[in-house]
């Protein structure tokens, strides 16, 4: 499927704007409608919180909230995308099956399209860039998997996880996880977990990853020397984890370390450190002060 785009002449933030996608006069498969009934589904169960408050209820949205971000940020992320960091099995297999909960898709899945973005950032062939337009790039590209395949091609990138039995088994069996989790919620707790739970929790790790992926190549500062449009967002720090220190991570991709500066909020690298203290996490990825002074603005200017 051939999606050919072209430049309109415009531009901003550094970006080439691109005539946009055709977006609901095309063909649709299985797969994006069913992720489109999972989106559309959670928010309005977000939306039914006020409806069915119960705070006991919240409270447990915004822990799961916390646990399955970190779970998208530790593990899917940095340790699974990036090889940041070395963990155990018997410890890494739990942080990547919390983050199933997310709703973001299997760790194949979600790995793929993020090396995808940091070996064709902002050109052509990014998953999610800003080039196509805000909007694509916050959420329209979820939805898309032909288009997704068209710009990346097969998920050819992810050999080192289809080579273990855990990741090869959460691909095939993620539906019933998810229907599993969401079934026992109810279960629990009724409709107001349903709601203040899980649609709250879920829904607000929805929008703190998309903001990561759009914003945090559109607005922000810039520290680093990269080839690229990617910006720290200081304000998104604590819901991200860290993770919004975007042109940090983009500068050196590898680190386990996203939060360079001490005011630089990333919970995400405590926990690391926490568990290298402990003697948990190995081979722990930081950037040299060699490699800071090569790509640092600040020596440039």
């Amino acid at each position: 499927m051939c999606d050919p785009t072209r430049d309109d002449g415009s531009s901003q933030s550094g970006l080439v704007r691109k005539e946009k996608r055709a977006y609901f006069q095309r063909e649709w498969n299985s797969f994006d409608v069913m992720r489109t009934l999972t989106v559309t589904i959670v928010h309005l169960l977000c939306l039914l919180a006020p409806f069915n408050y119960k705070w006991e209820a919240l409270r447990f949205g915004l822990v799961l909230f916390a646990v399955v971000q970190l779970g998208i940020t530790f593990s899917y992320h940095r340790n699974l995308s990036h090889r940041s960091f070395k963990l155990p099995k018997w410890l890494e297999y739990p942080f990547a099956y919390s983050a199933v909960f997310a709703l973001q898709g299997d760790p194949m899945d979600w790995v793929s399209i993020h090396r995808f973005h940091h070996q064709f950032t902002d050109t052509d062939r990014d998953p999610h860039s800003p080039t196509e337009g805000l909007w694509f790039s916050y959420v329209l590209w979820i939805f898309d998997t032909r288009y997704i395949k068209y710009k990346c091609g097969r998920r050819n990138n992810v050999m080192d996880l289809k080579q273990q039995w855990f990741y090869r088994f959460l691909r095939k069996t993620i539906g019933f996880h998810v229907l599993m989790f969401w079934t026992v919620l109810y279960l629990y707790g009724g409709v107001p977990y349903l709601t203040c739970g899980g649609g709250v929790g879920v829904t607000i790790g929805y929008h703190v990853t998309w903001l990561v992926n759009s914003v945090g190549h559109i607005w922000g500062s810039r520290s680093w020397k990269t080839k690229d449009t990617s910006r720290n967002v200081w304000w998104l720090s604590l819901f991200t984890m860290g993770d919004s220190w975007h042109n940090n991570h983009h500068a050196f991709e590898t680190s386990a370390r996203h939060g360079f500066e001490w005011w630089q909020i990333d919970i995400t690298w405590y926990l690391i450190r926490l568990f290298e203290i402990l003697g948990l996490a190995t081979d722990v990825k930081l950037p040299s002060e060699f490699q800071k002074q090569k790509m640092s603005l600040a020596c440039s200017s």
